[in-house]
């Protein structure tokens, strides 16, 4: 049986409950552990499980939940995961199942499940009743696939997936027709197997809804009108149970979610899809820190379903696994933009020939306003949310530090509050500095809400062709806090009301905006000089995806007699990032960084994982790091010649919530090697852990395959 057990506890396998009757694997049950009751699920006993002693009195389940049994792939996708990311199996088992039904009793889900009772038609007149009798039914709207017309590389692409098992990398630029391709794979799966299902996934919540409209047009009238269900984080626990369950029954034919979406129980499952499969919201930061797009491709691989990864900005590991040398995946290619639109063109302004503390480029500024005065829009990126990074004392030197972490407290003009990005700490404003008393403390550095009011007021004399004067928005965390209003400001823009949006990344990417001609990107260098090897190749990924943003509506630019830009202003306008970026060359730059992490020994040509130590001082942390080292070599672990440890380090925000972090490196050229130390080293860390001297020592953690250092 797969429980949650306790975090870190020793009891990480299968636990043994009676019943009195033999129940398939798979097969969900109500059971207790201690005095709490949970929800299990059968599992088959390992193979090398000793037999219970004789005086050993098992527990009997509580109940059986009536619903088929998980089928056997879902079963061996959790036990991968729990091996490979080296967690408990009731927590990985858990984990994919909602949590409305991890507390569900049994009564509680056949209620659930029995249909809702039919409504009672409004009585008729005789006379209503005659004429809805002769009143023709109307059929259902054929689906619109009829009206679009595939592109040479579109076509190409479909007959490609249709010819090969897969895996795919379908690598298209950004206004290229992926979606398309996605809908026709996922149409002709369906339509070749009445019981098919298929899961498609995208990396973040705010790009469910439009996917979701685009797939429900296209399969309702195919399918029904209950074919296509969602399940992410941003719907109630009742929402998801209920999406959970179309997809467990078979009545939900596709299933599209975040992340979490990869653990939904989907017995036909034929076509897998990973849209932005590049994006690093697909690994989970918390709890077992799992590679959704990762497991997918297991997934895909143990089920026979076709799997089908598109960005237009590959992960350089997706990249190097479709290199034809490799030959991982298959890689498919469609470089062009439908309806003939131009990729924008990318204009660097160099900031060092700016006067100091200039937010916008004076020729920044002029294509914005002159976008404004012909009915265009702007978008204006920023990753950075908030009035300002940090408050700033000009006598004392004074910041605005977050109590409970070692980071800057953000300020918010808005409610003139500052709030921690790490652990939620907010105050209001202090009327002086609190260390001198002096009233002038100052904002420093630039947030997405001091842009906002920057532009609002650098355009306030302009005007749109209707005279009306300029609008500007924004989207970031901060205004998408309450239900629906991500939504509401999404339309906004669709429909016009928004001439300049300002935003993060979460803007970025994925959104098709029909009338914005240019994208700004203001400050971007700071990624270029981080400590983390990753950070060219996600900045990379971020511009080319929010270039990606303009003149996608190739008929609305010709309508204009506009050309799409996208303007970046940097201090390093040489740097190689920016080169690659100006050709609109993936290929160029992922060639380059792949071989900078040949040479120097980095993924994808090796394979790392942190050991992460959280306790009450640093100093206890780093000594737990150390020691569990030490173990691994006195205990003369297996492949411990093939690992390399690292010593432990502060974690880079090394306090949050009061508590201190530290890490450890584990890198290996081989991945068995790896997995099979780690799996060796598990005993080892709880071990160490369990010792007096370690008590202040609050919790540790793997995080395998990481992409943050």
């Amino acid at each position: 049986m797969a429980v949650h057990t306790p975090m870190h506890s020793t009891v990480g396998g299968p636990l043994s409950y009676t019943h009195p009757s033999p129940l398939p694997p798979g097969t969900l049950v109500r059971v207790r552990l201690g005095t709490r009751p949970l929800l299990g699920v059968v599992w088959e006993a390992p193979p090398d499980a000793e037999p219970v002693p004789a005086h050993v009195q098992l527990r009997a389940l509580d109940a059986v939940l009536p619903l088929p049994p998980l089928d056997a792939t879902w079963l061996r996708l959790v036990a991968f995961a729990a091996r490979y990311y080296q967690r408990s199996l009731g927590e990985i088992a858990m984990a994919g199942l909602p949590p409305a039904l991890r507390s569900a009793t049994p009564e509680q889900l056949a209620k659930r499940l029995q249909p809702p009772a039919p409504k009672k038609p409004p009585r008729k007149s005789a006379r209503a009743a005659a004429e809805a009798a002769v009143e023709p039914v109307a059929a259902l709207p054929a689906p619109p696939e009829a009206a679009v017309t595939l592109s040479a590389e579109q076509r190409g692409v479909v007959d490609q997936i249709a010819q090969h098992p897969g895996p795919f990398l379908l690598y298209g630029s950004t206004g290229s027709g992926k979606t398309e391709v996605y809908l026709r794979v996922v149409q002709r799966a369906l339509e070749a197997d009445p019981q098919a299902q298929a899961l498609v996934m995208v990396p973040e919540i705010n790009l469910t809804p439009q996917l979701q409209e685009r797939f429900a047009t296209r399969f309702a009238p195919l399918f029904g009108p209950q074919s296509v269900v969602s399940m992410h984080s941003g719907m109630t626990e009742v929402q998801r149970l209920k999406s959970w369950l179309a997809a467990h029954q078979g009545q939900a034919r596709i299933l599209l979610g975040t992340r979490m979406a990869v653990f939904a129980s989907l017995p036909g499952l034929k076509v897998i899809v990973v849209d932005e499969e590049h994006d690093p919201s697909y690994k989970q930061e918390e709890g077992a820190r799992y590679s959704a797009r990762d497991l997918a491709l297991w997934r895909g691989h143990a089920s026979g379903a076709q799997v089908l990864l598109g960005s237009a900005t590959p992960s350089l590991e997706s990249w190097h696994a479709s290199d034809p040398a490799v030959g991982r995946y298959l890689r498919l290619h469609m470089p062009s933009r439908i309806g003939a639109g131009a990729l924008p063109r990318v204009r660097l302004v160099d900031m060092r020939q700016q006067p100091k503390r200039t937010v916008f480029a004076p020729p920044l500024l002029e294509a914005i306003t002159a976008r404004v005065q012909r009915g265009e829009q702007s978008l204006v990126l920023l990753n950075r949310r908030g009035f300002a990074p940090v408050l700033f004392c000009t006598d004392c030197g004074w910041k605005s530090d977050c109590p409970h972490c070692s980071a800057h407290q953000v300020f918010h003009k808005g409610d003139r509050s500052l709030r921690c990005h790490h652990c939620g700490h907010t105050q209001r404003v202090p009327p002086a500095c609190p260390s001198c008393g002096n009233p002038d403390i100052l904002p420093l550095g630039k947030g997405t809400e001091q842009l906002e009011e920057e532009l609002a007021r650098l355009l306030r004399n302009v005007q749109r062709p209707d005279g009306q004067p300029a609008r500007v928005g924004r989207i970031d965390a901060d205004t998408t806090r309450h239900k629906g209003a991500l939504e509401a400001q999404l339309a906004q823009v669709h429909e016009g009301e928004i001439d300049v949006l300002v935003g993060t990344q979460m803007v970025a990417k994925g959104h098709d905006f029909r009338r914005i001609t240019l994208v700004a990107a203001v400050q971007p260098d700071g990624a270029l000089f981080s400590s983390d090897f990753r950070a060219p190749e996600r900045l990379f990924c971020l511009l080319m995806q929010a270039a990606g943003r303009a003149g996608r509506d190739a008929g609305y630019v010709s309508d204009q007699g506009s050309q799409p830009e996208m303007w970046v202003q940097t201090a390093e306008p040489q740097h190689s990032v920016f080169t690659a970026l100006r050709q609109h060359d993936y290929p160029a730059f992922a060639a380059r960084q792949l071989q900078e992490r040949h040479d120097a020994g980095m993924p994808p040509f090796a394979f790392q994982t942190l050991v992460r130590a959280d306790a009450k001082t640093q100093a206890a942390a780093q000594d737990f790091l150390r020691a569990v080292s030490d173990a691994a070599r006195q205990g003369q672990l297996p492949h411990l010649d093939d690992v390399f440890l690292y010593p432990p380090i502060p974690m880079t925000v090394q306090r949050v919530a009061n508590v201190e972090r530290a890490q450890m490196l584990i890198e290996a050229a081989d991945r068995r090697a790896l997995q099979r130390f780690l799996h060796a080293w598990q005993p080892w860390l709880h071990w160490v852990r369990s010792q007096p001297q370690y008590k202040g020592v609050v919790r540790w953690l793997m995080d395998v395959d990481p992409l943050s250092l």
